[in-house]
């Protein structure tokens, strides 16, 4: 097993062999960028909007961005005529292939909106873009870890990369194996909330951890907790 640690305070240029994460200064306080080599993923953006704010229409190319609310409402509008709001549940995964140029505003008055976005690199270029919405409230249970990305298409949503996205909220005490489903991939795990014990490491509230040259490894909450696990290829 080979680990890497990502914490949430780290200020500055951060490079450890292949992880390599870069925090700038904030976007009004609001935005706050990781970007992470870690095989196909490239960046985790943890973002929190004011009422009514957002980022304007901005490029996308040869990336697959997924979107995921922890609360509020996430407007997205892009060049090709696509226009929704999502909220917690929900994601948005977008596969930009040749470009496309999208926006994303809070859509409340009143309420912070805050929300994860990830970038993975895909493994065929220049294909046409693609922009989906998926609810996956229905997929959910406590003390599960539920993966709603992959490569296979059994899944709501999928990447053009050997990828897999799960998302899990667990009690204190409760323990989870994580099962690589592909040789020569690693997991990313990152706290959203609360706090976990993995690979002899304990984490808190948004940091993470890279691992790889494993088959499988063990994730204990040490308190409610809610984790998101992203396993590329490396």
């Amino acid at each position: 097993m080979k680990t890497i640690i990502d914490k949430a305070n780290t200020r500055g240029y951060f490079n450890h062999g292949w992880l390599k994460t870069y925090h700038t200064f904030s976007f009004a306080d609001y935005y706050n960028p990781r970007r992470i080599h870690f095989g196909a993923l490239r960046v985790l953006n943890d973002d929190t909007v004011a009422p009514g704010e957002g980022f304007g229409m901005h490029p996308h190319k040869n990336m697959e961005v997924v979107s995921i609310p922890l609360q509020g409402y996430l407007r997205h509008g892009d060049n090709v005529q696509n226009e929704s709001t999502i909220t917690p549940g929900e994601i948005q995964v977008m596969s930009t292939g040749t470009g496309i140029y999208h926006s994303e505003y809070n859509a409340s008055k009143t309420e912070d909106l805050k929300f994860l976005q990830i970038w993975v690199i895909p493994n065929v270029e220049e294909t046409k873009p693609e922009y989906h919405n998926y609810n996956i409230r229905p997929l959910l249970k406590r003390n599960e870890l539920t993966t709603f990305i992959s490569p296979s298409g059994n899944t709501p949503a999928h990447l053009l990369q050997d990828t897999w996205f799960s998302i899990g909220t667990f009690d204190a005490g409760h323990s989870v194996i994580y099962r690589m489903h592909k040789p020569r991939t690693g997991v990313y795990i990152f706290v959203i909330e609360g706090e976990i014990n993995v690979a002899g490491e304990n984490l808190s509230r948004r940091d993470g951890i890279g691992i790889w040259d494993i088959e499988s490894v063990t994730i204990e909450a040490t308190s409610e907790t809610q984790i998101l696990a992203i396993e590329v290829a490396m």
